[in-house]
């Protein structure tokens, strides 16, 4: 086991640098970001991050190394991730799987016909070593290393991740997945995802996140940075079911080229705190960008998610649809952008948020920035919030069916439009997680 104790330094930002036997520009870079985020405050918008990072681990990985044999890795981690299914979706469904404990891949592994195609998926660390200029290419160009307090963090310290390159031209008929778990008490995970999806290619990818939970805080500040190329078209499919004591803490943002197609399929189910809100910045003509979320808050937890679209490109389009559940006292919020450009010709954007209460000590805002600056273009906008209909439910329940489960039927309903989205495997998966999150102890 490598670790470097709780607590951030150059020093330390350093030794990770020289474990890793990083390009001299990436250990700039780091020190760089370091700078900027001693410099910089958290957000001043959205909830309040109480998080003492002097207590957070920032470096935590097991000696063993990346294996692409799932019977390598160590039998206690290899049946925490075999009872979240991750081995029996990698032989049913995916085309390449990549899996991260703490702060370091362990497992890695993808179909020969993707190699056959020339695809490039690894772990960031590796892409790295492997593609230096490819990487260095795109790299913090997207999400700069001063972008926030918790990008800048990321730049710093960042470990593990995805690394995809997608050829001009190629389909992928099964998607790629990554797994990162958060196991110890007090630790950061900053993972670094980068995708690059060339001309005319097609890519679906799939995330998941889980960590057990502690009686102190963790922190997840990872950054995600997808680059879609002209006609080509990206699916990023997440679900994370962090655990109440995790602050989540997240940028993800993408350059979408003309006629290309960005879809952002997001779920927050768990953590503390989460600050999310995907983005695409539509630079080419015709291009398009979607983001489905839904956000599941218990506990006194707060979910503060939506999503950004930035239009640039003429004739662009983007639509944002956001589904939100509260109970038990929490705050379920959309906080979201929408900007048409003086550029943007003949643009619409279409934003639609939805969200139910389940008690009456919960609450939900929305916080919508939009903003059309010529003529020819529009922007919609939609926001409902409301409880379970006490008539639909009394007449589910005068057919027979009892309370707990009419309320299960109306939540799974109302969030239909994004498990529809989802694989026939993960829409079940995240039935039962609903189940668990929002039916027990419901109070209508």
């Amino acid at each position: 086991m490598i670790e470097f104790g709780k607590g951030l330094d150059e020093e330390k930002i350093k030794k990770i640098s020289r474990l890793k036997k990083e390009p001299k520009w990436m250990l700039d870079y780091r020190l760089d970001s370091y700078k900027k985020f001693k410099n910089s405050k958290s957000p001043s918008f959205g909830p309040s991050i109480k998080l003492n990072l002097d207590d957070i681990s920032y470096y935590k990985s097991i000696d063993k190394g990346l294996t692409s044999d799932w019977n390598d890795v160590d039998d206690g981690i290899r049946k925490t991730f075999e009872d979240i299914g991750i081995q029996k979706a990698e032989e049913d469904y995916l085309a390449g799987v990549h899996v991260q404990y703490e702060s370091e891949g362990l497992y890695h592994n993808m179909l020969k016909e993707l190699r056959d195609k020339n695809v490039i998926f690894l772990d960031t660390d590796t892409a790295l070593r492997k593609y230096p200029k490819l990487f260095k290419k795109y790299f913090g160009t997207l999400v700069k290393n001063d972008d926030n307090k918790y990008a800048s963090l990321n730049g710093s310290v960042w470990s593990g991740g995805t690394f995809i390159y997608v050829p001009p031209n190629t389909k992928l008929d099964r998607p790629l997945q990554s797994y990162f778990r958060i196991n110890s008490k007090d630790m950061g995970q900053f993972e670094r995802t980068l995708i690059i999806v060339d001309e005319g290619s097609d890519l679906h990818y799939i995330e998941g996140c889980t960590a057990p939970t502690y009686s102190s805080d963790s922190l997840h500040a990872a950054v995600v940075e997808i680059f879609v190329e002209k006609g080509a078209k990206c699916r990023y499919t997440t679900i994370q079911n962090w655990s109440y004591d995790v602050y989540n803490l997240v940028t993800k943002r993408t350059l979408v080229q003309e006629f290309g197609v960005m879809e952002w399929i997001d779920g927050n189910i768990g953590s503390k705190v989460t600050m999310k809100y995907p983005c695409c910045v539509l630079k080419g003509d015709y291009s398009k960008g979607s983001c489905i979320t839904i956000a599941v808050a218990s506990k006194a937890q707060v979910q503060d998610t939506g999503a950004k679209m930035i239009h640039l490109g003429k004739h662009t389009k983007s639509n944002i649809l956001s589904k939100s559940i509260a109970k038990d006292g929490a705050n379920a919020s959309y906080r979201g952008m929408v900007k048409i450009t003086k550029e943007a010709l003949n643009s619409h954007a279409n934003v639609k948020c939805d969200t139910i209460l389940l008690d009456d000590k919960s609450k939900s805002d929305t916080f919508p920035i939009n903003a059309c600056h010529n003529i020819s273009s529009s922007i919609e906008h939609e926001a409902t919030v409301s409880k379970i209909d006490p008539d639909v439910l009394f007449y589910l329940m005068s057919r027979g069916i009892n309370e707990s489960k009419a309320t299960e039927l109306l939540i799974i309903g109302f969030l239909e439009a994004f498990r529809e989205e989802l694989p026939l495997e993960y829409a079940v998966e995240l039935n039962q997680l609903l189940k668990g999150e929002t039916i027990k102890g419901c109070n209508l």
